[in-house]
């Protein structure tokens, strides 16, 4: 036996090892597929072909070097390999094992190209499958390929599952029925639930037969399904994409997102019995459902607090929660929702005239909000006093009457709210013991939204203080005040009060640095002496029209024993105080 055989004879051999160890490995990827409900299988061309409504018999790519990660499937012998391609027939023993050996025979003169059909971003062995079994046993990251490439309305990725054939081929089914492929070519409705789609077809329906209605004529599906997406699906999409919303449920979809907004959309409207926006829906969705593990434990903490700690000594959300909320820098308004409680009686009214000053601002939307046991006949009076207001200031709005605690129906509904004004009538009494039982202190340490608090008559809005003191919460007003500044064209000025446990000079510097970035000029005020003295002081002799501070800044329990000097401001104050957190 010459040394060239014997070569060859050893060579071969080892590649019969090869096989044996990689079929284990073939059976035991099996097992644990079938222990985690995972499929291992090669796709078959046929079946994706026909879920995916391939179009045409081909084109010719000629030879191309292709991923072999990217080679998921078989025209016949997706039965006989795993989705790595690991060999499970034992049939094969001698064939692969004469593919391995040629192909790491040092003198060998190569294999030909094999031959694929390309779907989307994968391929599908039409012949060759040994040789691709034995590139993936070698680590190989291309192969050389004859490609022939079929066309279908629906992508198909390297990472796609068996299962996911049920979902591609009711997209290919939504897609053949709207042609929102044809007319919006840059849509793109992937969904990860079967039978989803037929909700969203759903809503086109509707959309259509309201279309048809409003328009006096027969509308095809293809031209309301068009309609539908730019005037009602892409507004929600982007209320989803502005909250940031789809990092709170991983794995899921923005075309998931839109059916969950609208559903809970539409059972919040339906108890609360008003218009709710899209993106308070969202907000709402998030803050409630949301996936990710800082939010479940969130919700989890505030649960065991609201159980261990008394309600006035709750502290309430961190500062910053709401700015996260919202898309800093972006060209719509800020406050886009304002909730204003309204009790029916002179005062409440009057908060309803503040707030429709600043939705004129912000081309914002009103939620009135009536928490009493009224009679019918009441109720109707209630509801038609707040449209005629709502209507003669040009501001859309809705009445929401309801029964319970009012604190509890203000924070509930808060969530759904960009901002929450208040009637001052009962600002926090400056004793302990009344301070702990104030409602109104308690929706300060609570409430998730700023609170716009109405001492007296409306104010125009159209200059603001800022007090500043380099705090959390401070920093969160200074935000908002240099948002108001820029968008309502008002002047500004920033207050720092030395002997407050601050160094003054620093904190107006810092304050200032902060508006030039933001392209806003501000008054730099220092004064001396106590805080709240300092802060209305400095309000009457600038002539501002507006005050913004910071939410408590201590905890709960030293502020409720020494007091605060939110709390003394808001005893003291004749300008709307607009407290961020």
């Amino acid at each position: 036996m010459t040394a060239e055989r014997k070569e060859n004879d050893l060579g071969f051999s080892l590649a019969r090892e090869d096989f044996r160890r990689a079929r284990q490995r073939a059976s035991l990827q099996d097992i644990v597929n079938r222990l985690t409900g995972k499929s291992s299988d090669l796709l078959s061309l046929e079946e994706v072909s026909q879920k995916l409504h391939a179009v045409g018999a081909g084109v010719s790519r000629g030879i191309r070097n292709i991923p072999v990660d990217s080679i998921v499937g078989s025209t016949g012998r997706y039965t006989d390999f795993s989705r790595s391609f690991l060999p499970k027939n034992p049939n094969d023993e001698e064939r692969w094992s004469r593919v391995m050996s040629l192909v790491t025979d040092p003198a060998g003169s190569g294999l030909p190209p094999i031959e694929v059909v390309k779907i989307g971003d994968v391929y599908f062995v039409q012949d060759g499958h040994h040789r691709v079994s034995v590139a993936r046993q070698l680590g190989a990251k291309t192969i050389e390929a004859y490609v022939n490439e079929i066309s279908t309305k629906v992508p198909l990725a390297p990472d796609a599952d068996p299962d996911d054939l049920i979902i591609k081929e009711e997209y290919a089914s939504f897609l053949e029925q709207t042609q929102l492929n044809a007319s919006r070519p840059d849509s793109l409705l992937e969904l990860t639930v079967a039978g989803m789609y037929a909700d969203l077809l759903d809503h086109i329906h509707v959309h259509q037969y309201f279309m048809g209605l409003n328009e006096k004529r027969d509308v095809s599906l293809t031209e309301a399904a068009a309609h539908w997406y730019d005037s009602i699906y892409l507004p929600v999409v982007q209320a989803i994409r502005e909250h940031n919303i789809l990092r709170e449920f991983p794995g899921r979809t923005e075309t998931d997102l839109y059916l969950w907004v609208s559903e809970h959309r539409s059972e919040l409207q339906q108890g609360w019995g008003e218009f709710i926006s899209p993106q308070a829906a969202a907000s709402d969705l998030a803050v409630k459902f949301g996936t990710r593990a800082g939010k479940v434990a969130a919700r989890l903490g505030k649960s065991l607090a609201s159980a261990v700690v008394p309600g006035a000594l709750d502290s309430g959300p961190p500062a910053g929660a709401w700015r996260e909320t919202k898309t800093e820098g972006r060209e719509e308004c800020l406050f886009d929702e304002i909730l204003v409680p309204i009790s029916g009686e002179a005062a409440g009214w009057t908060a309803l005239d503040q707030a429709l000053v600043f939705a004129k601002r912000e081309c914002a939307r009103i939620h009135g909000l009536h928490v009493a046991r009224a009679d019918g006949e009441a109720e109707e009076t209630l509801r038609a006093e707040f449209a005629r207001r709502c209507n003669q200031a040009g501001v859309a709005g809705g009445l929401a009457v309801e029964q319970g605690d009012v604190t509890r129906a203000i924070l509930d509904r808060s969530q759904l709210a960009d901002l929450v004004l208040l009637t001052l009538s009962h600002p926090p009494a400056d004793q302990p013991f009344l301070r702990l039982g104030s409602g109104f202190r308690a929706l300060i340490q609570k409430c998730p939204r700023p609170i716009l608090a109405v001492p007296g008559e409306p104010s125009q809005l159209g200059s603001a203080l800022v007090a500043y003191d380099g705090g959390p919460k401070a920093r969160e007003a200074l935000f908002v005040a240099a948002y108001l500044s820029a968008r309502w064209s008002i002047p500004l000025a920033v207050l720092a009060v030395e002997g407050a446990g601050i160094d003054a000079e620093d904190t107006l510097e810092e304050a200032d640095e902060y508006l030039h970035t933001r392209g806003v000029r501000a008054k730099q005020l220092l004064r001396g002496g106590g805080v709240a003295e300092a802060i209305l002081r400095t309000a009457e002799e600038e002539g501002s029209q507006l005050l913004i501070l910071g939410g408590y800044g201590s905890h709960p329990v030293v502020e409720a024993v020494l007091g605060s000097q939110v709390d003394a401001v808001l005893r003291g104050s004749r300008l709307p105080v607009l407290i961020c957190r």
